[in-house]
């Protein structure tokens, strides 16, 4: 079997930061990026070189694009949506404008758009969101109707849901301690959300266990799942084997494959969301 390959548009620079800006629990950081903006599309990811010159910090840390586009002045820029939690991401989140990180981008599949208009159902959990807004983005312009669900442990970590309720058609919020929206968990809602809108495709981004509920729902109502795995990643580029799922192949035969490059998005329904690490039987090669 052929070995897919890191992204062909992909470009290693030095990116610099325009504006990096708190927004509740997270940093909103924009970095200029040239050209890379008009290959960037939704579900790709950035690894970015965090720590600095000397730090011991040595691998790079992958971010979902938020959003990447070229402005009217004819600037590219790359937008995230930096939760900052470990060393890298706290690194990141305290850049300031005028400094620059080294990056590598555009990195990864992206989200298949329908050639024909489609009831879309995008779901976001915390910042995993992130992509989404300009999935819809697109999804609208290709005369899709586009529902979002949103969850979150609290309201804090919902991110821009005042944004993601102008870009389509309904919202739903839902929350673990019930600070916003219905309390519970997005697939507590997700069936009646399917039914109300009839519901063709699923687009979803966040927590694996997430992932992993929305799918077995999808599976039950015979829609299809495209969802961003949340995988670590420890070089970004097919290299290390750390982020290896095990996925079914179009011919039938599960095997390993590496989430930075035959991902992040995939087909819910071919992942064996095992939650330990091992490898399930019946993986080829074990």
């Amino acid at each position: 079997m052929e070995m897919p390959t890191i992204n062909s548009r992909a470009q290693q620079m030095d990116a610099e930061v325009i504006s990096n800006k708190r927004l509740g629990a997270y940093n909103h950081i924009v970095l200029a990026v040239n050209e890379i903006a008009t290959y960037a599309k939704p579900g790709n990811f950035v690894a970015i070189s965090v720590g600095g010159a000397g730090s011991s910090m040595v691998l790079r840390r992958a971010f979902a694009i938020y959003r990447a586009q070229i402005r009217p002045d004819g600037q590219g820029v790359m937008e995230l949506v930096v939760a900052p939690h470990g060393n890298g991401s706290k690194w990141l989140a305290s850049r300031e404008p005028g400094e620059s990180v080294n990056i590598v981008a555009p990195l990864g599949t992206a989200f298949g758009i329908p050639t024909e208009p489609v009831r879309a159902l995008l779901i976001g959990g915390g910042y995993g969101s992130a992509p989404l807004f300009a999935l819809a983005e697109n999804l609208k312009t290709k005369g899709c109707r586009v529902d979002m669900v949103l969850g979150a442990s609290t309201a804090a970590k919902i991110y821009a849901p005042l944004e993601g309720k102008r870009s389509v058609n309904s919202m739903t919020l839902t929350t673990d301690d019930g600070s916003a929206g219905t309390q519970g968990r997005v697939s507590d809602v997700l069936p009646s959300v399917i039914e109300q809108n009839q519901i063709e495709i699923i687009y979803s981004c966040g927590p694996m266990a997430m992932l992993s509920a929305i799918t077995d729902i999808a599976n039950r109502f015979g829609v299809m799942h495209q969802c961003s795995v949340e995988e670590s990643m420890a070089c970004g580029i097919g290299v290390c084997m750390t982020c290896v799922l095990p996925v079914e192949g179009r011919d039938g035969i599960t095997r390993m494959v590496r989430t930075c490059i035959e991902g992040p998005v995939m087909d819910g329904s071919k992942v064996t969301w095992s939650k330990s690490r091992e490898i399930p039987d019946g993986v080829w090669g074990k």
